[in-house]
């Protein structure tokens, strides 16, 4: 067992241990699907300026608060890069030991970036881990989380296209966000480039497969057909024929395990590092340049 794979295994271990009773889908695995959740979306935002701006969102699982940080606003003939966090972040979190990936990648980068950059926050990330840990136990929340954040994604591409951003758009998370990025493709498909990094589009192997499976409650355990048959969004994904995603794999992801994965993905070509998930998720220099490496003529 190389470092990778113990490190992945170690950090499921101990994150199922700390849940508790808190754990995914541990009170219910009952949910509509993605498109009645993304179709009970109700969301409008205000002009793209920069700094915060709150969303508050109609969703299936009641009101829910999304937002989008515009980091920075260079100009329309700049790409656009809009970035989804992962799993329990807090991606408005700017303090040096924060959990946030948007931090590490974009605003610890070496040099300017020239492009205008956007971060997303997904529902029930902006308070504490109680409150998140709370609401995931419900499969219905969290596929109500997932497709506001793909319906915000949608709500700023709109906008940046009505008001003359022409140069290419990127849409990138890592892990939760990519899975919200493939999402997005699969639904809407209206952004230029598509970089899910440590993502898929059969989430549903994430709590049925993997090690982190530990981290779903009993009734998710129990049912991993009813999870099979909500989560899992390949078909939908392999509809959309454009060339246009170009994801990012650990070979030794105990999480979002590659050869898993990988199938989703068909002929595209895949970024493959040598890593797990989290030792993936600590090198913010090997991510950014992934993702600056699509934007280049």
């Amino acid at each position: 067992m190389n470092k990778h794979i113990f490190i992945d295994r170690l950090t499921a271990m101990l994150g199922s241990a700390a849940s508790g009773k808190n754990r995914f889908f541990s009170n219910s695995v009952e949910s509509p699907g993605y498109k009645e959740h993304l179709d009970n979306i109700s969301l409008t935002i205000p002009e793209i300026s920069e700094g915060r701006h709150e969303v508050p969102a109609a969703s299936l699982a009641g009101e829910v608060d999304p937002a989008f940080y515009v980091s920075q606003l260079k100009g329309k003939a700049y790409p656009t890069i809009l970035y989804h966090h992962g799993n329990n972040e807090r991606p408005f979190d700017f303090r040096k030991y924060a959990k946030n990936s948007f931090k590490t990648i974009f605003l610890d980068a070496p040099e300017p970036l020239e492009a205008n950059i956007i971060a997303l926050r997904a529902p029930f990330h902006n308070n504490t881990l109680k409150q998140y840990q709370q609401k995931i136990t419900d499969l219905s929340n969290f596929m109500a989380l997932l497709c506001t954040s793909v319906e915000l994604i949608e709500a700023i591409v709109q906008k940046l296209k009505k008001e003359g951003y022409a140069a290419p758009i990127l849409t990138s998370g890592i892990s939760l966000g990519g899975w919200v990025t493939n999402l997005h493709r699969s639904h809407h498909n209206t952004t230029d480039i598509y970089a899910p990094l440590l993502a898929g589009a059969a989430l549903d192997d994430l709590f049925t497969e993997s090690i982190y499976r530990k981290m779903a409650g009993k009734a998710g355990r129990e049912n991993p057909e009813a999870l099979r048959n909500i989560l899992n969004f390949e078909a939908d994904f392999e509809k959309i024929k454009d060339g246009n995603v170009f994801p990012l794999l650990g070979r030794y992801d105990q999480f979002i395990r590659y050869e898993r994965q990988k199938r989703c993905y068909g002929n595209q070509i895949i970024q493959t590092i040598d890593k797990g998930h989290v030792t993936s998720l600590l090198n913010a220099d090997l991510l950014r340049n992934h993702l600056l490496s699509l934007l280049e003529p």
